[in-house]
């Protein structure tokens, strides 16, 4: 039997991958028939109940204590570029946003519940979610269309009282910094010395260029699919110049290119070098593959890095270069983002744990500052006697990543000191 019979049977004979259950045990609910033992169904419902809602209406903290927001996420998802299958629609969606929930369970005991929707307009999602915020401890943003997705979460970001995470950027830069402070040890390199190359500037490739620029990384060069991202490029130069007239608020909306492009380009760069992957890649250390464009990458092209290059190809199905490829050509190590190759870079590694700390401590917001702490401290779980160039990163049902990471916050927050 293939892959495909064998997930399309599981699928039919599950009929969903998630499930309600109930915290009030079902022998405690209702009278005996004697009337002798009383059940719990005048406290948990009427008349009961209404003396709970009343507190909470006079502090609404307090459904925190008295409800389950404080262990509930929302996963909101329009289908409009799901994993590597693009905009399928949130019905197609639903059985990945499943699949989610039962990471999100299993991992952290984390309440997540699949919102797949029908609405793609980015004013509407917003409202949306604003709307259910009572309900929900977090909101998961995932597999959204880029840029509208950066657009949505930003503003998002400011305007709820409950953190949101979005997972293809938040997650993938969590997770792809972890592997790189691993890989930079395994070759021997500082953090803050190499020439990084990120091939893909949606909501994955800029998550990572942003926390990789925070870190202290000064030579990044972002690709989009015109090529090497640079402040002196037509596109980019002119919306630059619309924003500095002050006219950027309606020319943007109606440019090729987006704010968060404008904002890559002003922090990354600084030769404005101009050209494609080739020019990009060389004498750089790192090349990061978010681009969706398999064999990206070829002989050639690794063989013009510098020495003991690292390679992330992370696009799935098709990495940018097949890791034995890779490897023939050069590469100290490789790393892609499918599960039959070492060293996975899994975003499933991360957003479990995240998320079990956001709710536990019932923070509002999320920094790249508190991000770092949470890559230092994945890889930091993989100490120098296992440390190769085949295991970079811990394995997604790690039970030490939900404690470290919880640890790791906590004294994160105690000092506000970042990394």
């Amino acid at each position: 039997m293939t892959q495909k019979e064998d997930a399309i049977n599981l699928h039919r004979m599950l009929r969903g991958k998630i499930e309600i259950t109930s915290r009030v045990s079902p022998d405690n609910i209702f009278d005996d028939d004697e009337g002798n033992n009383q059940g719990t169904l005048t406290s948990i419902y009427t008349p009961g109940v209404a003396f709970v809602s009343e507190e909470i209406k006079k502090n609404i903290e307090l459904a925190y204590e008295y409800t389950s927001k404080w262990n509930n996420v929302a996963i909101i998802c329009d289908g409009t570029r799901v994993l590597g299958l693009g905009n399928i629609g949130p019905e197609a969606a639903l059985p990945v946003m499943e699949g989610k929930s039962v990471l999100f369970k299993t991992l952290a005991n984390v309440n997540a519940y699949p919102l797949c929707i029908s609405m793609s307009d980015k004013s509407k999602i917003i409202e949306f979610v604003k709307s259910i915020q009572p309900s929900f401890g977090a909101i998961n943003i995932e597999d959204i269309e880029s840029p509208k997705v950066l657009e949505i979460v930003e503003q998002l970001q400011k305007e709820l009282s409950i953190p949101v995470f979005h997972d293809d950027r938040h997650g993938t830069a969590v997770i792809t910094l972890a592997a790189l402070i691993n890989a930079l040890r395994i070759v021997k390199k500082e953090i803050q010395n190499v020439k990084v190359v990120i091939a893909g500037a949606g909501s994955a490739g800029y998550g990572i260029y942003k926390i990789l620029h925070r870190v202290g990384i000064k030579d990044i060069l972002v690709l989009d699919s015109r090529g090497i991202i640079s402040s002196n490029r037509r596109d980019i130069a002119s919306s630059l110049n619309d924003r500095s007239s002050q006219k950027n608020q309606t020319l943007l909306e109606h440019s090729t290119t987006n704010e968060f492009k404008i904002e890559i380009a002003s922090n990354t760069n600084k030769s404005n070098v101009n050209g494609d992957i080739k020019i990009a890649l060389s004498k750089s250390d790192v090349f990061i593959g978010t681009s969706g464009i398999a064999d990206m990458l070829n002989e050639k092209l690794i063989h013009s890095m510098n020495e003991n290059p690292i390679i992330f190809a992370l696009s799935n199905p098709h990495p940018e270069i097949m890791p034995e490829v890779a490897k023939k050509s050069g590469a100290s190590i490789v790393a892609t983002g499918r599960s039959d190759f070492p060293n996975q870079i899994n975003n499933a590694v991360v957003f479990p744990a995240i998320f079990r700390v956001l709710l536990d401590l019932r923070m509002k917001n999320l920094d790249e500052d508190i991000l770092i702490t949470v890559s230092k401290s994945i890889a930091d779980l993989v100490d120098n006697k296992h440390l190769n160039e085949l295991y970079i990163i811990p394995k997604i049902n790690d039970p030490r990543i939900l404690p470290i990471v919880t640890k790791s916050v906590k004294e994160y927050l105690t000092n506000q000191q970042p990394f």
